[in-house]
């Protein structure tokens, strides 16, 4: 297999991604966040047979020499990193657009520069904005409805032009919403989980009544793979998703069910979207992606839960269960 560079490969999906794709064969270049304490996020959870394949390169999104020096050499791109948590969003837009909108148009230069062979772009069902209809399709409207879902559609709309302009080979990927281990607090399923886990029988969330369509990690990596591997996919872009909803409070309920039945859900108004900006329905058409490749949702909610619980319950200490994690 020739060499593969993912960026944000230190996240939570970016660092299944690279686990999955190590184990299929692929030499990977993990682009990570430069700190200077050494560490390599997610990176440093994986196992020590995994890590030693790694070829680990530090840097930052934003800075497009860098960018271009992890490009070089490189036969694919799997472009994950990005800031993601919508309610940071709202008081912090310039760090998302210098980093999903900017951090985009380096991977995309640097990938011209170097005649990359393919290169995924990811992007999210949040572009899509609160569903006009269902299950929602690839040519379903664009509307911002955060500053994230906004810099999301920029970066998504850079590659297709870049696609058209320069005929690069560029998929778009969008998932709908992941979870599983390793997932930030910041997320519904790990800060209800977390709450359970840490005792509490009150347990705080946000509005109860939008629906998601929940795609376990396992699941949406895999997806990333199929569509890399694929000859049919550059030029598409292609949704992640399992064409099943849930409520925000009836996923409560069931993780509730899971771990303490006793435990009751209360509104919390912080964690509340302004009226405007929250999403109410999302739920995904995978026709495409089965069309296009062999892929298919192999967890059930229910059992990508179960996973979750049981690592979160091993790696509790990771997680500050008493603060609300923007």
């Amino acid at each position: 297999m020739k060499q593969v560079l993912v960026t944000g490969a230190d996240g939570f999906i970016g660092s299944h991604l690279t686990e999955l794709l190590v184990r299929s064969g692929y030499r990977v270049k993990a682009f990570v966040y430069y700190n200077s304490f050494g560490t390599y996020g997610w990176i440093d959870a994986l196992p020590e047979e995994i890590r030693k394949e790694l070829e680990v390169f530090c840097g930052d999104i934003r800075d497009p020499n860098g960018v271009r020096e992890a490009v070089k050499g490189v036969d694919g791109i799997f472009h994950l990193a990005a800031l993601i948590a919508i309610p940071f969003s709202y008081h912090s837009p310039d760090s998302y657009v210098d980093t999903n909108i900017k951090g985009t148009l380096n991977v995309l230069q640097a990938a011209r520069t170097w005649e990359t062979s393919k290169i995924l772009v990811t992007s999210t069902s949040e572009v899509y904005g609160t569903a006009k209809y269902v299950p929602m399709d690839e040519a379903h409207p664009y509307q911002g409805q955060s500053p994230y879902s906004a810099t999301k559609i920029g970066a998504d709309r850079l590659a297709e032009s870049f696609y058209r302009s320069f005929n690069m080979p560029i998929s778009i990927v969008r998932p709908f919403n992941t979870y599983g281990p390793r997932q930030s607090a910041r997320a519904v399923i790990p800060t209800v989980i977390g709450q359970l886990l840490a005792g509490n029988r009150e347990i705080k969330l946000g509005s109860l009544t939008p629906t998601r369509d929940f795609n376990y990690v396992a699941d949406t990596v895999n997806g990333f793979k199929e569509i890399y591997e694929s000859e049919k996919t550059v030029g598409e872009e292609i949704n992640i998703a399992t064409m099943q909803e849930i409520s925000i409070g009836a996923l409560a309920e069931e993780i509730i069910r899971q771990i303490n039945p006793a435990a009751r859900i209360l509104c919390d108004e912080e964690r509340l979207r302004p009226e405007k900006s929250e999403v109410n329905r999302l739920l995904g058409d995978n026709t495409k992606i089965k069309e296009l490749t062999n892929w298919s949702p192999r967890y059930t909610l229910e059992q990508g839960l179960r996973e979750t619980i049981a690592w979160m319950e091993r790696n509790l200490a990771r997680y500050k269960t008493e603060i609300y994690n923007i």
